[in-house]
């Protein structure tokens, strides 16, 4: 289902813990890392989609999570041609998006990548809030960076947003504490360096 221009309507989801951390989910049998999202299907709105999607990728139901707040606008990210099916060239220009920040209430444990049949990620963690913005794919960065800009009010988050360079700008000290942080034995993780979405 496309729009009048091309943009495909879809969902995104920014789930925070207790800690304002969110959840960061690496895609199966990929070194990328991504917020849990997904298309919203004729005759769905927005949030009906949001809790489909939440169920499909993440295994959480409506009374895991309280909606804090969401974009009052799309966003859109246009897709490189080079990532776009044969059969949609020429109609498909990319995605809009409306984004939704969430706080998880219930468990970790009631999180599973395995709800469904054909699953989206492998592997998760909880990150800060600002997450380093390299580790996602080059076209969606600035969505990315719009959607948390325009959710941080919802919770609160104290820290200036920072700007789009800047949030790109994943220092090694900052690569280096979250290996440190792995591999000390709660678990491990492939280098964020140069991961994509």
């Amino acid at each position: 289902m496309l729009d009048r221009d091309g943009f495909r309507p879809n969902v995104g989801i920014v789930l925070c813990n207790a800690k304002n951390e969110v959840f960061w989910g690496k895609r199966i049998r990929e070194h990328s890392w991504q917020f849990p999202q997904g298309g919203i299907k004729h005759g769905e709105t927005p949030e009906e989609a949001m809790y489909r999607e939440l169920h499909e990728e993440i295994g959480l139901s409506p009374e895991h999570v309280a909606i804090l707040g969401r974009t009052k606008e799309w966003l859109r990210y246009e897709v490189p041609v080079q990532w776009i099916r044969r059969e949609w060239r020429g109609s498909y220009r990319g995605q809009k998006q409306i984004w939704f920040l969430l706080r998880l209430v219930g468990r970790d444990h009631d999180i599973s990548l395995r709800a469904c049949a054909r699953p989206e990620f492998d592997a998760w963690r909880w990150h800060d809030y600002w997450i380093p913005l390299d580790t996602v794919i080059e076209f969606k960065r600035e969505v990315y960076h719009k959607a948390l800009c325009e959710l941080a009010r919802y919770i609160g988050v104290v820290s200036p947003a920072p700007t789009l360079e800047e949030a790109l700008a994943l220092s090694a000290a900052e690569e280096d504490r979250i290996s440190a942080r792995f591999e000390s034995g709660k678990a491990a993780i492939p280098s964020l360096r140069g991961a994509t979405v």
